[in-house]
């Protein structure tokens, strides 16, 4: 019965063809036929009325072939051939909206996944469960084994293990401790865990997720509406060859046979179905794609533009090394100038700050208390640590603060924070920010995959940008650059379609204004992740990559069906012209020609090997989180 309320029209036909068979058996000709005569033609008009709207939305040429044969098969005496027909066009909406279903499983799950209920702590009273909706930020929320994080928060146990492959990709259970985010949408572990929610459910990841998800099914691609334009010559090609089969041999039956295996439901249906099956194969790689169009520029990209910190690299500073001055005080070891920039810097919100804090826990050195701070945008800050003053920052910030003072010689790809105590001049901390481990690996797959173009656009300096390019063997860098000096860099570049990767805020307009834009590791929070076309939801530089493969390969396979069933359709074609298919063998053909253009599409889903590609070195390396800033040279 579930079936039947599914498939209305394919049950009608059924019995339809089930009735004609008994009336025939009960040797009752006139009324088979002309309850075949009857009910095709009601479904005739049903097409045609279907046939003027899509008219209208610019789709031409099935539709009137479906008519037209069902109509030629009537006048013909061929009623059976026209049941068949009528079977075959239901039929086909049948398996449209199975493979669709099918295609777009990975969608279905991630939308029903979305948490609905949450459990809340307040003091005094018991866990209360509550509408996800109702949760607001600052609430206490506990989690309970195997049960979804509704929204985004902090976790306030000391440790938990949560499933974020829906969200990200990620296969492996991610570890967390106490202060960690964590994500809504993600699964917790076998330990129940406590969490303060920083997010409504509305604010929260799952629904950017959901949204984007929501924005790449209701799209509909170039590719697409190519498939509706080759229904135009399909139709005029067709109707020329019935005709032409007609006047040669003067058989009206001739006509119907030909228009019988002219009506490809594949030419319309294995385009979408194809890029429905490849933008659900990307979701399940932790990719977003958030328009079908996208999908064919991805196949074409032949100019990848790469933002540097926290794209290129990791975007997170690790320390290198650290110079004491030579007139520093005495006593002022290597530990110690880092312990009291590590604690000046608890009151700076410079990007660099939280790398040399993490420097300092790292080596087990506490941080000291601060009685009183001054930050100085972007230059550095003072403050006071115990009975010490101490001043970090850039070199002339802190230059002009201190005495002593020694500029560090810096190697290709290195930054210096300077440290000054008590008025003088202490040392210098030997930043870095490496490149990715996968950098090389994704940049050889981009280029096998028919990128001819690289390029490094950053607000870095010159001499820090060409290091990183030289090691990823990117040979245009554009350095020193605002965002508006991006975009019009990208809007300058010559081979096209251009895509441009970054990861914040200030590769925002740049992401919008690329052929493809690609957020990484934006997690859908950031103003990139709202301006890019694609978003990828792991911190792994290798789903770039993975993205202009699923483009590619889902072109392929959408035009490789609009292909098939054409030339299929067109031998049939010739065959019926010269006598070779009768009315219902044609339609019983043309039925598996549906069928074995759909399935053809279904490919899309397949996750294939991509070529030339060395498994191993796409592997994602433990990667610290990014930030969304250049640090400051």
């Amino acid at each position: 019965m579930a079936t039947i309320l599914r498939f209305p029209l394919v049950a009608a036909t059924l019995l339809a063809g089930a009735c004609v068979g008994i009336l025939l058996g009960l040797g009752q000709m006139p009324v088979a036929k002309a309850t075949a005569t009857i009910y095709a033609l009601t479904m005739a008009a049903y097409r045609a009325v279907s046939m003027l709207r899509e008219l209208f939305r610019g789709r031409w040429g099935i539709d009137l072939l479906a008519v037209t044969a069902i109509a030629s098969t009537l006048v013909v005496g061929e009623y059976i051939a026209s049941l068949i027909i009528v079977l075959m066009l239901t039929g086909g909406d049948a398996l449209e909206e199975f493979a669709h279903g099918r295609a777009t499983r990975e969608l279905k799950n991630l939308l029903e996944r979305a948490p609905r209920t949450a459990h809340r702590e307040t003091p005094g009273n018991p866990v209360e469960e509550v509408p996800v909706g109702s949760v607001r930020s600052g609430d206490t929320l506990l989690v309970k084994p195997s049960e979804i994080v509704p929204v985004d928060g902090i976790l306030l146990s000391p440790a938990g293990t949560f499933d974020e492959s829906s969200l990200t990709g990620e296969s492996l259970p991610v570890e967390h401790r106490e202060g960690d985010a964590l994500l809504s949408g993600s699964v917790n572990g076998e330990e129940a865990v406590r969490m303060v929610a920083s997010a409504t459910a509305a604010d929260s990841q799952y629904s950017r997720i959901v949204a984007l998800v929501q924005e790449a099914a209701a799209s509909r691609a170039p590719t697409v509406r190519l498939a509706d334009r080759y229904a135009v010559p399909f139709t005029i090609f067709a109707f020329l060859l019935a005709g032409i089969a007609w006047f040669i041999t003067q058989d009206p039956e001739r006509f119907a046979q030909v228009l019988v295996v002219a009506t490809p439901c594949p030419l319309l249906i294995a385009a979408p179905v194809a890029f429905l099956a490849g933008t659900s194969r990307a979701a399940h790689s932790g990719i977003i794609i958030k328009n079908a169009r996208t999908l064919e520029q991805l196949a074409r990209v032949r100019t990848a533009v790469f933002d540097k910190t926290g794209t290129l690299t990791h975007g997170r500073p690790t320390l290198h090394d650290i110079q004491v001055s030579l007139v520093a005080a005495q006593g002022m070891s290597p530990s110690l100038i880092l312990q009291l920039a590590a604690s000046a810097e608890q009151s700076s919100s410079h990007v660099l700050a939280s790398s040399v804090i993490d420097a300092a826990r790292s080596r087990g050195l506490p941080l000291l208390p601060v009685s009183s701070a001054s930050e100085h945008a972007t230059q550095g800050v003072t403050a006071a640590c115990g009975d010490q003053t101490v001043v970090v920052g850039k070199a002339d910030f802190v230059g002009s603060a201190t005495t002593g003072f020694e500029k560090a010689v810096l190697a290709s790809g290195q930054l210096g924070v300077y440290v000054g105590v008590d008025g003088q001049f202490a040392g210098t901390l030997i930043m870095s920010d490496p490149l990715r481990g996968n950098a090389l690996a994704t940049l050889a797959q981009l280029r096998r995959l028919g990128v001819r173009e690289t390029m490094l656009l950053t607000g870095d300096t010159r001499s820090t940008a060409s290091h990183i390019a030289a090691e990823a063997g990117i040979t245009r860098v554009l350095a020193d650059c605002l965002p508006a000096d991006k975009v019009a860099a990208v809007a300058e570049l010559d081979d096209r379609p251009v895509m441009m990767v970054g990861d914040g805020v200030n590769d925002a307009p740049v992401l919008a204004a690329a052929d493809v834009g690609i957020a990484m590791g934006a997690k859908g929070a950031t103003a990139a992740s709202e301006s890019a076309d694609v978003v990828i939801m792991l911190d792994d530089l290798s789903k770039v990559a993975v993205a202009v493969d699923i483009g590619r390969h889902t072109i392929h396979i959408a035009r490789t069906s609009i292909w098939t069933g054409i030339l299929l359709s067109v031998g049939l074609m010739t065959m019926a012209a010269y006598g070779f298919v009768p009315a219902v063998a044609g339609a019983l053909l043309q039925e598996l020609v549906d069928l074995a253009t759909i399935l053809n599409a279904l490919r899309a889903l397949g996750h294939r090997r991509m070529p030339g590609a060395d498994s191993s070195e796409l592997v994602p390396p433990s990667q610290p989180r990014k930030l969304d800033h250049d640090f400051r040279p």
